[in-house]
């Protein structure tokens, strides 16, 4: 399923306030868009990165985990939902009392059926553009993690991580996932 273009016309902060909460909604460029809710399949994948996640951040008190929803203020014509986002202790004051205001340190997105194209090209050009430092792409069908890192304002591969890997984050040392306990 493709994601739904709510409207045509460009849009910027003040209209994306203005949509229903009971959905979820992007600003991409101006272009407002409404996702359908991810599958079950998608949310067990996202809950059990979190909680990995979640326990190595807390355990070395380095920052905060967030996700969807949350807004992730870019600027007024792009506001974003990652699946999942970190934020480095030393960039906490980026978090505001009704959204992020800047790039987290680490964007996550698990790609479902009507996210492939917004994820995988629309969201990474932005994530670069904007400073995301490292930006990981989950495909929960083919049972892999793709994790980039960004070098001069693009990115690049770091690896391609399957089932039967451990993954590593350049930007958390000491992380280690199993992956075969995500997937």
């Amino acid at each position: 399923m493709v994601p739904i273009v709510v409207e045509k016309k460009k849009c910027a902060y003040e209209d994306y306030l203005k949509t229903p909460r009971d959905k979820r909604y992007e600003l991409i460029n101006g272009e407002l868009l409404m996702t359908p809710s991810p599958t079950p399949y998608h949310q067990r994948v996202s809950r059990k990165l979190e909680f990995i996640l979640e326990g190595f951040i807390t355990k070395n008190n380095s920052g905060e985990i967030f996700y969807a929803p949350c807004d992730v203020y870019l600027d007024n014509e792009n506001v974003v939902q990652p699946d999942i986002l970190f934020i480095s202790q030393d960039r906490l004051n980026i978090i505001g009392d009704k959204n992020i205001q800047g790039e987290p340190n680490i964007a996550i997105e698990i790609i479902s059926e009507n996210s492939v194209y917004r994820d995988m090209v629309q969201k990474k050009r932005l994530y670069a553009r904007f400073g995301v430092k490292e930006y990981w792409i989950v495909i929960p069908e083919e049972k892999e993690v793709e994790v980039y890192i960004l070098k001069d304002k693009a990115y690049q591969l770091y690896k391609t991580y399957t089932k039967a890997d451990i993954l590593e984050s350049p930007a958390l040392k000491g992380l280690k996932i199993v992956l075969k306990e995500i997937f």
